[in-house]
């Protein structure tokens, strides 16, 4: 987004107003990369499509209590679905060219054929009436003028994006600090609802810090706590590919051949993928002490 007043989030601003310009913004990221998907194999397309639709879901998340209902709801759902869509493709991309090194000539060839049949799949998902019909309903909510200001004589307030802020991000904070209770026994389920849980507080982070812009907050704190939850939620993202590998090394096994016998190459590579526990088990002990140690920045 440009960095006009007219343009960006303030302290003042109605959450209802920053909510709009956000879902501007990611819509304007989603006509551009579906663009590339439609007429480009490079990964980037299908990376930037669920990078744009997965921030579209978390801003409509984070302003769930300020801003509700049928038409939000259907949008989040939409927006989910489409994503689902596209998963597969770059599910397999990163399975293939970064969970696993030295994959096999045959692999290799499946793998192709796999990832042809995959972005097919996302292509129409994103060509279909129901993504015409998404895209006109979210282009309308983003143009929809700001809801009316509480009269001058109503006793309410009109909510700031500054309080509501806060609200927000204590509240998913502390959330946070709960999942993580006695983090080094959690099992796979429940960091899984931990890396839920930073995700969506690193959203929350994101999009609320230029409420928390003036010298009455710690600002200079918004980075490093930004940044702490990225490491965080990177960390658990690391112990949650082995549960993804898994899913890619069964849609391999499905799509060979009857010639092609990929058993054992496929076996060794689910082992390859499944290694290294101890080690992310560090990285994310790291990536917690990290993440205690810094300011909440939205606090006075």
């Amino acid at each position: 987004m440009a960095s006009s007043p007219d343009k960006d989030p303030r302290a003042g601003t109605a959450p209802d107003v920053a909510l709009r310009l956000i879902v501007a913004g990611c819509r304007a990221d989603l006509v551009k990369y579906r663009a590339v998907v439609a007429t480009s194999r490079r990964p980037i397309g299908i990376h930037q499509t669920r990078v744009a639709l997965r921030r579209l879901r978390a801003a409509f998340s984070v302003f769930r209590d300020a801003v509700d209902g049928p038409q939000v709801r259907s949008l989040s759902a939409e927006a989910r679905w489409l994503a689902g869509e596209c998963a597969p493709a770059r599910d397999l991309h990163v399975f293939l060219t970064e969970t696993v090194s030295d994959v096999p000539p045959l692999v290799r060839r499946i793998g192709n054929r796999l990832a042809a049949a995959h972005l097919e799949r996302a292509r129409a998902a994103l060509a279909g009436a129901r993504f015409a019909a998404f895209d006109r309903q979210l282009s309308a909510f983003a143009a929809k003028p700001p809801a009316a200001a509480p009269s001058a004589t109503s006793a309410a307030p009109a909510l700031r994006l500054d309080d509501f802020g806060q609200g927000v991000l204590e509240a998913r904070h502390r959330k946070v600090i709960r999942r993580a209770h006695r983090l080094e026994q959690l099992d796979s389920e429940r960091l899984h609802r931990l890396r839920i849980a930073i995700k969506k507080l690193r959203y929350a982070a994101t999009y609320l810090r230029p409420a928390f812009a003036s010298a009455a907050f710690a600002s200079k704190g918004a980075k490093a706590y930004i940044e702490a939850t990225v490491r965080l939620q990177g960390a658990l993202g690391a112990l949650n590919d082995r549960a993804t590998a898994a899913q890619v090394v069964a849609d391999l096994a499905l799509a060979a051949r009857p010639s092609e016998d990929v058993t054992q190459p496929l076996k060794a590579l689910a082992k390859q993928a499944a290694s290294g526990s101890k080690r992310r088990r560090r990285r994310l002990e790291r990536a917690w002490k990290d993440f205690r140690k810094v300011e909440r920045f939205w606090r006075a």
